[in-house]
């Protein structure tokens, strides 16, 4: 029997004006992670130090959310679980380690809940959580494996083996069999109120297991979600979740991190909606799932329900990363001793749309606004070309409206620098809205093909809304009314702080131009 050594898996390997030749001013940022030459997120989750991967979904206790996430002391590396907190979904609290590492037993994705009713027999109110561990180190022998707290969360206590085995590893033989064993990850447990029962779905390669559980320890399989369209990749942190629409309905949904690169979708959250009935999960829309993200860098994502309004609004966050990249070294290693950050949060609702299905729209969470320090306001401008904002900054939200008649491509330009050579491009071109990165491009960062991502737009608007948010290692992109997000990684350099507005092919008009500082 083959043992191998252990990571969370396996990596593999523009368009729009805005490069002027312009002189900029530049501004000292105020904020003390900006000083000396840090390349600290300003407000981003990023790990104190070592290597941040997938967030674990919250769980909302003693007035507050704990978030876990995967962390490594070394990128890419074996690790386990650490621990934050958050009253307002923006400023976390870390508290360290919550499920080590132990030797060739690293601890993968999952989730915990609170077992208000004491299902588990660990007393009411302990935090249970699953993850998935590779037995004995052996890649097709990954399982899920049951902690509970009964101290809030901080500290945590192992069943020594595990609770859900995976059967296909135990048999596997035939390289299809093993490669079928070796995908049976991040376990999603929820209380299902109907039904008096804990469920659970796990990621496979092809498709989504369920399970049902009275305990959280003795688990029974369920019937399988299978969708035809294999070119959607495997399924990886699924979640699960029921939630009432804007016109009074109750829906399911059913999401996973997929990657749909090879037929030009996202390789992000992608989501079905339908009916959960205990036994299996009936898609709306089996073939065409939807999906929460149009960047390359919004991964691993997990819903939480909202405590003021559980029924009808839930969070999200995901991590800023792709595993085409995510191994290599990253300038905030050097700066900062840190690799990687989540996404900002945001608020999800289920809306129904004109053609009668429903979707999952996206807004920054609302208490983000009160961590700005400032807020500028310009008036209108109207743009035949280009033209750079007098403002300046690393860390802020730019919103606007643009609007034009003829003009073939238009858009901002942020992270610009003073020669104005470097910078990132979000515009409207045709059928696209677009968020490309390749001039922000540092030596030896280089991204190709992953430079560039677009989303669909209809190729007749004349408008469009944009909130637009800037740190210092990324730019995050919400559309309109929500229905459509671009997440980025972006390596900014000292000096990348200018804004500009460009067209080309005819004018538009630049309009209620606010910009909110967080530095």
């Amino acid at each position: 029997m083959m043992t191998h050594a252990i990571s969370r898996r396996r990596v593999l390997q523009g368009t729009g004006a805005g490069a002027l030749a312009l002189l900029m001013s530049s501004t000292v940022p105020a904020n003390p992670a900006l000083a000396q030459g840090s390349l600290r997120a300003v407000f981003h989750m990023t790990p104190p130090s070592g290597w941040l991967c997938d967030p674990q979904r919250p769980v909302y206790l003693d007035g507050a959310y704990h978030l876990y996430y995967l962390h490594s002391t070394q990128n890419n590396g074996q690790g386990g679980w650490d621990h934050a907190t958050t009253t307002d979904g923006v400023a976390f609290t870390h508290h360290g380690v919550a499920l080590p590492l132990q030797t060739d037993f690293p601890v993968w994705s999952g989730s915990a809940v609170v077992d208000v009713a004491n299902t588990a027999g660990f007393g009411a109110g302990a935090v249970v959580a699953l993850a998935s561990q590779p037995t004995g180190g052996i890649r097709k022998y990954q399982e899920q494996y049951l902690y509970w707290s009964t101290d809030g969360g901080y500290t945590f206590t192992a069943l020594p083996g595990p609770v859900i085995v995976n059967t296909d590893g135990r048999a596997a033989s035939t390289q299809a069999q093993i490669g079928n064993a070796e995908w049976f990850r991040d376990p999603k447990i929820h209380w299902d109120a109907a039904r008096g029962e804990w469920v659970c779905v796990i990621g496979r390669a092809r498709y989504a297991a369920f399970y049902t559980s009275p305990n959280l320890r003795d688990w029974q399989l369920k019937r399988n979600f299978d969708f035809p369209n294999h070119a959607l990749g495997g399924i990886e942190c699924p979640d699960l979740f029921e939630m009432t629409a804007d016109d009074g309905t109750r829906h399911w949904v059913l999401g996973a991190s997929m990657d749909a690169y090879s037929i030009g979708l996202p390789m992000t959250y992608a989501y079905w909606t339908g009916t959960w009935n205990g036994e299996q999960f009936l898609a709306d829309d089996v073939s065409n799932p939807q999906w929460l993200d149009w960047g390359w860098d919004w991964y691993g994502g997990v819903t939480w329900p909202a405590v003021e309004a559980p029924e009808a609004r839930r969070y999200a966050i995901g991590w800023m990363n792709n595993w085409k990249y995510a191994a290599r070294d990253l300038p905030t290693d050097a700066t900062d001793g840190y690799n990687g950050q989540n996404s900002i949060v945001r608020e999800l609702r289920l809306e129904r749309q004109a053609g009668g299905w429903y979707s999952l729209l996206s807004s920054p969470i609302g208490a983000l606004a009160q961590h700005a320090t400032s807020t500028t306001a310009f008036p209108d401008r109207t743009v035949n070309g280009s033209l750079v904002l007098p403002w300046s900054g690393r860390a802020y939200e730019l919103e606007l409206d643009i609007a034009w008649d003829a003009a073939a491509n238009v858009g901002v330009s942020v992270g610009l620098s003073a020669d104005g050579a470097r910078h990132t491009n979000i515009g409207k071109y045709g059928n696209e809205l677009y968020v490309d990165r390749a001039p922000s491009d540092l030596a030896g960062f280089s991204l190709v093909p992953f430079t560039r991502a677009a989303a669909p737009i209809d190729a007749a608007a004349r408008s469009v809304h944009l909130r637009i948010f800037v740190d210092t290692q990324s730019v995050e992109v919400f559309v309109n009314a929500g229905h459509t997000v671009l997440s980025q990684q972006v390596h900014f350099a000292d000096g990348d702080t200018g804004i500009s507005f460009y067209t080309d092919g005819g004018p538009a008009t630049f309009s209620g131009i606010t910009i909110r500082s967080f530095e």
